[in-house]
């Protein structure tokens, strides 16, 4: 009976011990698939948002590429408008040219006329001719004052329509150079504020300062104006030295890029990829 007992005993504790291997065997075994569920989603995760992010940059360079095309007619309409400025201004100088003419014509019938008080006519004529003169060029001092050119002593008409005339086609070959560039920042902050950026997040802004400045600039909204993350200018302002790209985006490097104006499209692809980039480490920063 001891032995049998003993027997019992023994069996009945091989098979606790048995049966607790097989329970914790099944838990590893649950464990072990529970963490590969979680590796498999993980990936699966980091998989989507890869393919998000370059759906993103396949998206956002092929709405630019279409831009460039729009941007190129409206180039050529800006140029025509240019050259009627210039065919107008020639047809107010064929004016002036006529009101000279008939000036001279008035001093012409004062001196045939052979009157008494000819040299009296002569005089007020002549001061008519200066009054006019003084009022024109006064104009054209303001006029060129007003875009911040020093007026120097001295200078006469023609030297001060010369200085407005070389500004004026110094500014639209400066901002001519720059539209691309321009449309396609524009375009780039409208798609990723429009596409990425959360409700709840500043969006980011492009500022035009080609004209003051000769620059434009992507920056948050809510960013002081000097904490810039994208900065675009002329070199040197000579469009012949090509186009300058600053980028802040990563904190941990400042980089300078120089592009021909014709590489429009290499520079949008390093600034598409620099910003999503940058929310990419911001939403990595913020999920962990």
């Amino acid at each position: 009976i001891v032995l049998s007992y003993r027997g019992y005993i023994k069996k009945r504790n091989e098979e606790q011990i048995k049966r607790i291997k097989n329970e914790r065997k099944e838990r590893d075994k649950e464990i072990k698939q529970e963490a590969e569920l979680r590796l498999k989603l993980k990936e699966k995760a980091i998989k989507e948002e890869i393919r998000l992010a370059k759906d993103l940059n396949r998206d956002i360079k092929a709405f630019l590429r279409k831009e460039q095309a729009q941007i190129r007619k409206e180039q050529a309409a800006k140029q025509k408008r240019f050259l009627e400025e210039i065919r107008l201004e020639k047809k107010l100088e064929s004016f002036r040219e006529r009101e000279s003419n008939e000036l001279r014509k008035l001093e012409k019938v004062a001196l045939d006329s052979q009157r008494e008080d000819y040299k009296e006519t002569q005089e007020r004529i002549e001061k008519l001719k200066q009054k006019y003169r003084d009022i024109r060029n006064q104009k054209i001092k303001e006029r060129v004052e007003a875009l911040g050119l020093e007026v120097k002593e001295g200078e006469d008409r023609e030297a001060l329509l010369e200085r407005e005339r070389q500004y004026a086609i110094e500014r639209q070959r400066i901002e001519n150079t720059l539209e691309s560039f321009y449309r396609s920042s524009a375009s780039l902050c409208f798609q990723i504020n429009k596409r990425y950026i959360p409700k709840h997040k500043s969006i980011l802004r492009c500022i035009d300062r080609r004209y003051e400045t000769g620059e434009i600039y992507i920056r948050w909204d809510d960013a002081p104006e000097e904490d810039w993350l994208l900065l675009i200018y002329i070199k040197n302002n000579s469009p012949s030295e090509g186009i300058v790209l600053e980028n802040k985006t990563n904190l941990e490097k400042h980089t300078t890029h120089e592009f021909k104006p014709s590489e429009i499209f290499r520079c949008s692809d390093l600034m598409v990829d620099s910003l999503v980039s940058l929310l990419e480490r911001e939403r990595k920063q913020k999920a962990s």
